[in-house]
């Protein structure tokens, strides 16, 4: 062999980056597994706690019945059934998807921006979302047309304007910079709440039911909504899922991972389309519910590591857990009225958080 080809080949090897070394070497099915059966577990406790309280092995026989599982107990009245089939599951099954919904998008957004502070409002969601309910509440547009409520549409149809506001912004400035976006989305953010704070100074005194919104809740939520926002959570979370290792790759800086064959602009670009779509579908249903999407991705990074093959699927199920468990808080802790859902996840999502920052630990 020629001595200087054996001398090169080291040194061709050695220029290769080499991609992230994780920490775990296979999918965690059990701890998955575990994350669903505490997930469950929340579920039937929050179905069975509130104003009537109702045993949760009954809770789990009346879901079973209207599965078609079994067959209806004898035992188990008809107002149990109206309270757990028809009030507390359509709402528990709201609270749960709209809450893996934002922690897996703040999982997204963390990983894309190599930025711990990341959330799913962070480029102009919440803005324009909060800014098309306001025109719906506040301007005298009929809330219900036909039978469908057009708040959700208008908080939707905000939220997606704001993001494309702030992408076309951050596009124009050649490729897509990260850090240009997330300046746009600061921009457009402050520009949807001024607007929003004007229709309010200039609207009637009575802006509860705006202030409610704002503050998130899931009061009156039906299986209709479920079944509304289920195509866009799937969508999402199958996209996003999809961009696992990719994310791994991000964590390196844009250079290394061109070199290891991703198309770093496109690939920013879907996850940021995909986080987007899936937190704006989220917001448009239960209004603006903040810190979902920084407890759950680093509860999830303190236990389990910052591989996102395991920290996306996790942050999910922390999460729907998280969100749900707060609800059951909101309408049980000053019954009979309820506390917005928003107010609860602060009062536990701040001091997680700045426990963390004092802690000064690693999280992304």
């Amino acid at each position: 062999m020629n001595p200087s080809v054996a001398r090169e080949k080291p040194e061709a090897a050695a220029a290769t980056p080499a991609a992230p070394r994780l920490a775990l070497p296979s999918y965690p099915w059990r701890r998955l597994a575990f994350g669903l059966l505490a997930l469950l577990a929340v579920l039937v406790v929050a179905g069975a706690l509130g104003s009537v309280s109702v045993p949760p092995v009954s809770v789990l026989k009346i879901v079973a019945a209207k599965l078609g599982i079994i067959d209806m107990p004898v035992t188990i009245s008809g107002a149990w059934q109206t309270i757990i089939w028809e009030i507390r599951l359509p709402r528990i099954a709201l609270a749960a998807v709209v809450g893996a919904g934002l922690a897996l998008s703040g999982a997204t957004y963390q990983g894309l921006f190599r930025n711990p502070l990341a959330d799913p409002y962070l480029i102009g969601v919440a803005s324009g979302a909060g800014l098309g309910a306001t025109v719906v509440l506040l301007t005298g547009i009929p809330i219900l047309y036909y039978g469908f409520s057009l708040l959700p549409i208008a908080a939707f149809a905000g939220g997606i304007l704001a993001v494309s506001s702030s992408y076309l912004i951050a596009r124009r400035s050649g490729g897509l910079p990260l850090t240009t976006l997330i300046l746009a989305g600061v921009a457009i953010g402050s520009l949807g709440s001024a607007v929003t704070s004007l229709l309010m100074i200039r609207a009637s005194p009575d802006v509860r039911p705006l202030f409610g919104w704002l503050l998130g809740g899931f009061a009156g939520a039906e299986w209709r909504d479920v079944g509304t926002l289920l195509p866009y959570m799937v969508l999402g979370i199958v996209g996003m899922m999809a961009y696992s290792r990719v994310l791994n790759l991000f964590q390196l800086d844009e250079e290394e991972a061109r070199q290891l064959v991703v198309n770093v602009e496109r690939t920013k670009l879907i996850l940021v389309a995909l986080a987007s779509l899936t937190t704006a579908a989220a917001v448009s249903m239960s209004g603006l519910i903040g810190f979902v999407g920084l407890v759950g991705p680093h509860a999830v990074r303190l236990v389990w590591g910052r591989d996102h093959r395991y920290l996306l699927p996790m942050s999910m199920l922390v999460g729907a857990g998280f969100l749900v468990l707060a609800d059951l808080v909101a309408r049980t802790i000053v019954s009979p009225s309820e506390l917005p859902v928003g107010v609860v996840t602060a009062f536990c999502g701040a001091p997680f958080f700045l426990y963390l920052l004092q802690r000064g630990r690693r999280l992304v």
